[in-house]
């Protein structure tokens, strides 16, 4: 009886410690698994103020783009001011994920408003591109080159760049974006009715290479271009200590500054993240934040506010 009662309390020992461990295995997952909904009232509150104060910068930016000069940078501007109105406009969905930690408007469509914050990124870095790098073609005396370049072509080139978004990215979202998610509550392998924007692990090795080269080239290309125009307004200051602030070119120079310096604050942080994040994909949580940061970009039309932009607004006064 003795040995029958021994057994029976090892019995109950060993089971009381499985059932202790397989607790704690249970209750151990990644970090960026643990809380799926931790980051969200963070960005709840940075949508918010982009989509706010973003929307009152486009829409001053088209009133003021009204009055401007068809010249090539100004078309450049417009397509910017274009890209972040697309963009804005899926901003109200985030919101209402990030406050009510549900998504029940379809995977087709969390798929979409995922990819636009990608799209919205990669074509305002472009016109960004453009923008600077014309402005610098006329500084270091290459006017002509620019001008052979004539409006025509600035505008032909702008359709056939949003023709090719509008068929490629609708193509890559149906096909392969997001096409093998899962949900992070459960274990099965469906796709998700209830959560958004968790696409972290469809990342494949070939893609992984392309996002290094993607990243590696915008940080350098970002660099590059803000050296280049910080050496142009430097070269201005020289020549013109005095009364440089009152000089157009000095003007137009110090907002392709702030263009230059928009895109080293919202993008460059995001993409050295990314490098990081490429290898430790349970950081998507961490990389949502991240990348929300990029859309501050959407504020860069305030850099043309100022005295002249209030003469515009009010009716009644001159330039």
């Amino acid at each position: 009886m003795s040995s029958m009662a021994t057994q029976s309390s090892l019995s109950t020992a060993v089971s009381t410690v499985t059932t202790t461990s397989s607790l704690l295995t249970t209750s151990k997952t990644p970090d960026g698994d643990k809380q799926p909904d931790e980051y969200h009232t963070v960005l709840l509150v940075i949508y918010s103020v982009v989509l706010l104060i973003g929307t009152i910068s486009v829409s001053l930016m088209m009133h003021i783009m009204k009055f401007s000069t068809t010249s090539i940078t100004s078309i450049a501007v417009l397509n910017l001011i274009f890209t972040h109105f697309i963009f804005l406009l899926t901003v109200p969905f985030r919101i209402y994920y990030y406050a009510t930690h549900h998504w029940s408007l379809g995977h087709g469509w969390c798929k979409a408003v995922s990819c636009m914050i990608h799209i919205h990124m990669y074509m305002s870095f472009i016109f960004y591109v453009i923008i600077l790098i014309t402005r610098l073609m006329t500084f270091y005396h290459k006017a002509e080159q620019v001008a052979s370049f004539q409006r025509i072509h600035a505008l032909v080139a702008s359709a056939v760049l949003w023709m090719a978004v509008l068929v490629v990215v609708p193509c890559i979202i149906y096909f392969s974006y997001g096409i093998h998610t899962e949900d992070p509550s459960s274990g099965s392998g469906t796709t998700p009715a209830t959560h958004c924007f968790k696409f972290g692990e469809n990342i494949a090795s070939a893609t992984k290479v392309l996002n290094y080269i993607i990243s590696t080239v915008i940080i350098v290309v970002a660099t590059v271009l803000t050296a280049l125009q910080a050496n142009a307004l430097l070269v201005l200051y020289r020549k013109h200590p005095q009364g440089c602030t009152s000089q157009q070119e000095f003007g137009a120079q110090l907002k392709s500054l702030c263009f230059a310096l928009i895109m080293v604050v919202c993008f460059i942080p995001y993409h050295m993240f990314r490098l990081y994040y490429l290898e430790k994909l349970h950081l998507q949580s961490v990389n949502e934040v991240f990348l929300s940061l990029t859309t501050f970009n959407c504020l860069d039309m305030l850099t043309f506010l100022g005295r002249r932009t209030c003469y515009m607004c009010l009716p009644g006064k001159g330039i």
